[in-house]
């Protein structure tokens, strides 16, 4: 009741500002791509030491911080926040992240805190220590001999904070205390009021468990010798974490803390030390480091002092439709291509009564187009023709240009941070799908690739694209975490590779410049597919007790892929491969188990999946660029804009466009680009559902292609439909279609499997020579990607990420579950006599209705084009 309370508290203010019409959204100032970074903020830092009773000061600086995004975000959504003039690292650990990230000495720490920095909120709304989170007890509780408690020194802390004793009166028990030892507890206040005494692993709160379902967000990150330092920051709605309370409605902030070292009130040694490690120097072996310049301290006076607050705000929850709207919803079936724009767009249409609870139900596209087809559902989002199996007619509007992009988390040698501007090639996305890479010495038995290397990153021609990235073996790099379920992003990717000379030659069975061979088990198959067959069966012969006990193909362990396009970009996003080669048991005793491996390490991280563009610009992935005729291109919107300029309308103008993947390359256009459409039946879709359908695609192929973050506005990731320019054929199609799609007037055949004559499988007639509604000439004599219909859009140049040209959910868990596929009952063969001597007469009644019907349609769509 609490949830639906404050969700309701939302949807009234977002009402009072306009939230009815799709391009609207809650009243805060919402950064577009492109734009200005929400924060930046400088502020002087310095520390100062005692020496024989006099203070001096020892660091001096004036540090700026700045954040790209801070209003409408979404859990798992990362920010980009940079930073300069900070004291350099020493001691640099593996990992920035959580407990790993502590033994370092003057990092940068980020945390998310609930509350904000305002003296004249309520104290429960005013963000402190004890609202930040942290996921380890070490973040927050010291206990140590008085003469390394560098806090009981700080010159900024009051009396009470220089206790011995300090955080929590009385230590509970379970806390362990030593009596004689100096203790600081920094307790963690959830939103529920709750104060869990975090001073060890079980009094912390849930979803700092051990095994919890997310890894730590906070970060204690790296300032390199100039002072300047970037990370890439999660932000966890409630969601994700339900203690720490952040939603629409819940004010949060992003807290930067650039450690300085304690600021000491005396000569206390342990105050004043300056740390061990030289600057840009690496702590790898977790050696100790100084406390008074770690960011173990990050809660003491002298640190939180020198807090950059940013705050920022969240948007509706993905399941507010569900919580505020009562109405049963209308089910759109279809493509994960379509998640990341549906998320924004729902709302818009559930808090407005005057349209329809739209939602979107992410499964395989075939399957979501059979839905649609049989009467399941009201419509499916699909990205190409699917073959239509009963009688009615489906016309398909065009409502999103997108793609799918091979997303990646790679780590450069020696910690330098992550590798961007990843190249691939078609050769190099076939070994990887076609489970060429051995994996491990496990795979080297297999027969006819024993010499193959074992994953991609020794591979030669990895290297000669990507150079000077490590080589150590890990099953990771000999796979491309994909689909398990049918999927036109499949067909699109396999097309690419089935469109390279060189690389059908490799999968047919020539090895490559290197000698690498393809997997047996793929050799010769036959592609574009729109499902990926795991077809290898080899186990490995091993002395292994655990394989002995799981003799299970070790090629399918490796792939092991999953059923949502959103579950690849989130393992990416956790550097957590899907490989199912871990062996493990509960005691001596027990038998062996196989399951999933751990998470990579910082520093050593390689994985490589397929992901949407959208969702790889809301997580903040890195996307690889694909190989052209002239080089690589990468998923931005220029690389789409050039696709679209290839696009080929049906003659019927109700059928999907054609995007030749040859033609792609050869124009050096991105290759992964797809549009997805609004597919539906223009014939005996009960009108109510037409209705929805036709107003669904008007509503979101106008207003809804406004960009932004905010309620009804397309996400980064995707290339506005607008009325003008490139994409303008698409939206003249979309509306035709809505309008045909309202009207019901499409002519079903019956049965019959007749076209329109223009090998297009179209079921409407049109005039032979007319190319329908769209047609791939610029309207107005222009190419550009111009504004938004009804509202001012982003420049044509701006990235469908949301970057520059130059740069390369609880409610989703809940979207992600696998949709069971809809059986149709078996069908029976019958004969009749008398149906043999009739049927002929029949099936000329039915072909001459057929054209007299066809005939007043085109007779009524002429009239109406006129």
């Amino acid at each position: 009741m609490r949830r639906r309370a404050r969700l309701l508290a939302a949807a009234a203010a977002a009402l009072a500002v306009g939230l009815p019409a799709l391009g609207a959204s809650v009243e805060v100032a919402v950064a577009a791509p492109g734009d200005e970074p929400a924060y930046t903020e400088t502020k002087h830092l310095s520390r100062t030491i005692m020496v024989q009773g006099q203070e001096i000061e020892i660091d001096s600086r004036d540090v700026t911080v700045t954040v790209d995004r801070t209003t409408e975000l979404r859990g798992r959504e990362r920010v980009d926040i940079s930073w300069t003039g900070a004291h350099p690292t020493g001691g640099r650990s593996s990992s920035p992240f959580g407990e790993q990230g502590l033994l370092q000495e003057y990092p940068v720490v980020i945390l998310q805190c609930r509350g904000l920095d305002d003296p004249s909120l309520p104290p429960a709304e005013q963000l402190s220590p004890e609202t930040c989170w942290t996921s380890s007890r070490a973040q927050r509780t010291q206990v140590t001999d008085d003469t390394e408690a560098a806090w009981r020194h700080d010159k900024l802390a009051t009396e009470e904070q220089r206790a011995q004793k300090y955080g929590l009166a009385p230590i509970p028990a379970e806390c362990n205390d030593v009596a004689n030892f100096s203790t600081h507890i920094t307790p963690f206040r959830a939103a529920d009021g709750t104060v869990y005494a975090s001073c060890t692993s079980e009094t912390m709160a849930p979803e700092a468990a051990v095994g919890a379902a997310f890894p730590p967000a906070e970060q204690a990150a790296f300032t390199d010798l100039e002072g300047n330092g970037h990370a890439k920051f999660e932000v966890r709605s409630d969601v994700e974490n339900e203690s720490l309370g952040c939603s629409e409605k819940v004010a949060c902030s992003i807290v930067v803390i650039p450690i300085q070292g304690i600021s000491c009130m005396d000569d206390d040694a342990a105050c004043n030390r300056g740390g061990q490690y030289e600057p840009g120097a690496s702590n790898y072996s977790n050696q100790g480091v100084d406390l008074t310049a770690s960011p173990m301290l990050w809660w003491s006076p002298s640190n939180w002092n020198n807090r950059f607050s940013v705050p920022i705000t969240f948007g509706l929850s993905p399941d507010a439709c569900t919580v505020l709207d009562s109405r049963a919803p209308t089910g759109f079936y279809g493509s994960e291509l379509m998640s990341q724009a549906s998320l924004q767009w729902s709302p818009s249409f559930c808090l407005d009564k005057k349209r329809f609870k739209f939602q979107h139900n992410k499964m395989a596209d075939a399957a979501g187009f059979a839905l649609a087809e049989n009467g399941g559902g009201a419509a499916a989002f699909v990205s190409g023709e699917h073959e239509v199996k009963g009688s009615d007619p489906m016309a398909y509007a065009p409502t999103a240009v997108t793609g799918f992009s091979i997303g990646y988390v790679i780590d450069k040698p020696g910690n330098a941070g992550e590798y961007t501007g990843l190249k691939l090639n078609a050769r190099l996305l076939a070994k990887l799908m076609t489970q060429s890479y051995l994996g491990s010495e496990l795979g080297r038995g297999h027969p006819g690739m024993e010499s193959n290397p074992i994953g991609i990153n020794l591979d030669p021609e990895f290297q000669k694209l990507n150079p000077g990235l490590d080589t150590i073996t890990r099953e990771a790099a000999a796979t491309l975490l994909s689909l398990s379920e049918s999927s036109d992003v499949i067909e699109a990717l396999t097309s690419y590779i089935a469109q390279d000379a060189a690389a059908m030659a490799w999968v047919d069975g020539k090895p490559d410049p290197w000698g690498m061979k393809v997997n047996p088990s793929y050799k010769k198959i036959k592609l574009p597919t729109p499902e990926w067959p795991l077809l290898d069966d080899y186990v490995p012969v091993t002395n292994d007790e655990c394989r002995q006990q799981n003799p299970t193909p070790y090629f399918t362990q490796l792939a092991a892929p999953v059923p949502s396009i959103r579950k690849i970009a989130e393992a990416i996003l956790d550097a957590w491969p899907n490989v199912q080669t871990k062996c493990e048991r509960s005691t001596v005793t027990d038998p062996w188990k196989i399951g999933r491996v751990d998470r990579q390490g910082v520093g050593s991280r390689f994985m490589l999946g397929v992901v949407s563009m959208g969702d790889a610009a809301r997580l903040g992935l890195e996307q690889a660029s694909l190989a052209t005729r002239k080089g690589f291109v990468a998923p931005t919107a220029g690389g789409l804009v050039k696709a679209l300029r290839l696009a080929e309308p049906s003659r019927s103008g109700e059928k999907p466009f054609t995007l030749d993947m040859a033609a792609l390359v050869k124009a050096d256009a991105y290759p992964g680009t797809m549009i997805v459409y609004t597919a539906a039946r223009t014939a005996n879709l009960p009108q109510e559902d037409a209705d929805k359908v036709r107003q669904f695609i008007e509503v979101a192929t106008t207003e809804g292609q406004k960009q932004g973050y905010g309620n009804g506005q397309l996400p980064p990731g995707y290339v506005p439909l607008t009325k003008t320019g490139v994409t303008a054929p698409l939206w003249k199609q979309a509306q035709a279609v809505a309008e045909a799609i309202g009207e019901q007037e499409g002519a079903s055949t019956a049965g019959d499997e007749s076209t329109d004559g223009d090998g297009d499988g179209s079921q409407t007639g049109t005039d032979g020579g007319d190319l329908g509604p769209a047609s791939v000439s610029a309207v107005d004599g222009t190419d550009e990607v111009l504004a938004p219909v009804d509202g001012p859009g982003e420049e044509a140049d701006a990235d469908a990420d949301g970057k520059g040209e130059d740069e390369g959910d609880k409610g989703d868990e809940a979207d992600d579950a696998e949709q069971e596929l809809v059986t149709m009952p078996p069908t029976t063969q019958v004969s009749s006599p008398v149906a043999a001597r009739v049927l002929p007469t029949l099936v000329l009644v039915a072909l001459i209705s057929a054209i007299a019907a066809n005939l007043v349609r085109l007779r009524h769509l002429r009239r109406r084009r006129s």
